[in-house]
């Protein structure tokens, strides 16, 4: 289960389907990808084709990251069996 948001636009789409705060045209990608995450156990369960799972390095350290589209990326991390953290990000 989602526990925490870092991105308020995200965590705004994720509860109500408010689109303001993200990109448009990444809605569906993000919906099918929040709806993952959301019944996800661990960030194992996140290994889709096409969503590139890795591991996050530096002062995301114990953050992963899955691919939006182009640069965008939804990182999380776990606590227990919880996604903590979500944030919604162009970070390259």
């Amino acid at each position: 289960m989602i526990r925490s948001f870092r991105h308020a636009g995200i965590e705004r789409f994720f509860r109500a389907g408010n689109k303001r705060g993200i990109q448009p045209k990444h809605a569906q990608k993000l919906s099918l990808q929040l709806f993952a995450l959301n019944r996800a156990k661990s960030a194992a369960d996140m290994n889709a084709p096409g969503w590139f799972l890795h591991p996050l390095k530096g002062e995301l350290r114990n953050h992963w990251s899955i691919r939006v589209s182009g640069n965008w990326r939804l990182t999380f991390a776990f606590e227990d069996e919880d996604a903590i953290l979500v944030d919604y990000q162009d970070y390259h």
